[in-house]
């Protein structure tokens, strides 16, 4: 037995069964905890061979407590918990999960964009008002021939791509670093930010949250998508200006949006964003299923087996900092 100790500093799971079976194999032990601030999480991982973290915050100093990690391994996609300059100096890997519940969120982005192009909400409340009209909040548009843009063309915004297609919709993208060949095989326009903008019927944002993208979609923004555009957003919360987002749908600048990410969650009792008829909102659920749940746990131990056994990482995601 090696005596591996990986530590998690926090998680939000019914168990960790999973990780538990895989660390096995390699002689590792969990050591787990429930960290919410800095000097916790400094304190649990000081003599960590290998992290799996959730939400604690993995700052430059609680970094720099470790003695001898191997590697950081965030439980999901984003990584803003994570200062992977500061990993990167002192050589640990920082890899997170970007492959386990890619058809997940591509369902829960079309379903928002169904459900705000439907009117479901709208004609919901109607009916529950006792209001029965076969042609209820008029007008609606057929989606086949509209165009639905993407900003971003990763993994989850391919899976979008062909969903919407299946649908008869046009679909446009941008992202300045994936090479033409990726557009071309899914059959998508690949198109500047200003285009996507103006042509796009309804937008659906998978970006990574970073300095460039902090706030992307905000009022100026809003004024040029079309007025009647859906923004959908399954990404980063604060890619969208929450306040900028709301005045432009009270204004009738935008016909709707549907998001499960917000700057702050949970959402704040008095967003104006609650209460508007054209706005869908669920609790960054998207990723969610049981499936999706196992492989997260899953996927993420064995990402630690990988490092303790010296073997490549499949996602590191602060290379340009390592050694």
């Amino acid at each position: 037995m090696s005596g591996y100790r990986v530590v998690v500093t926090d998680h939000g799971f019914p168990d960790l069964q999973a990780e538990a079976s895989a660390l096995r194999e390699v002689g590792a032990e969990l050591s787990v905890y429930q960290c919410r601030n800095v000097l916790e999480v400094a304190d649990a991982v000081r003599e960590a061979d290998a992290v799996l973290t959730q939400w604690a915050p993995m700052t430059a100093e609680a970094i720099a407590a470790m003695t001898h990690c191997k590697v950081i391994v965030r439980y999901g996609i984003g990584v803003d918990n994570v200062d992977l300059e500061a990993a990167g100096k002192r050589g640990i890997p920082v890899v997170n999960v970007p492959d386990y519940a890619l058809e997940e969120v591509a369902d829960h982005a079309m379903a928002l964009l169904l459900s705000l192009a439907r009117k479901l909400p709208q004609v919901t409340a109607k009916v529950r008002a006792g209001k029965w009209q076969t042609n209820p909040c008029r007008p609606m548009r057929s989606l086949r021939g509209q165009t639905l843009g993407l900003a971003g063309f990763g993994n989850i915004a391919h899976h979008v791509a062909s969903r919407a297609q299946a649908f008869g919709m046009r679909v446009a993208a941008y992202d300045p670093f994936v090479p033409d060949e990726a557009f071309e095989a899914a059959g998508v326009l690949r198109v500047d930010f200003d285009r996507l903008l103006a042509a796009s019927d309804a937008i659906s944002v998978h970006l990574p949250l970073t300095a460039e993208t902090h706030h992307l979609f905000r009022s100026e923004t809003f004024a040029r998508m079309k007025p009647d555009a859906l923004l959908i957003n399954t990404s980063r919360g604060g890619v969208v200006h929450s306040g900028d987002l709301a005045e432009a749908l009270a204004a009738g600048r935008l016909g709707g949006a549907g998001l499960d990410v917000l700057e702050q969650e949970p959402v704040a009792a008095d967003s104006p964003l609650i209460t508007m008829p054209n706005v869908l909102l669920t609790s960054h659920c998207a990723w969610y299923t049981e499936d999706a749940l196992e492989r997260l746990k899953r996927f993420a131990a064995l990402e630690v087996v990988r490092a303790l056994q010296g073997q490549p990482l499949k996602h590191v995601v602060n290379r340009k900092w390592l050694p």
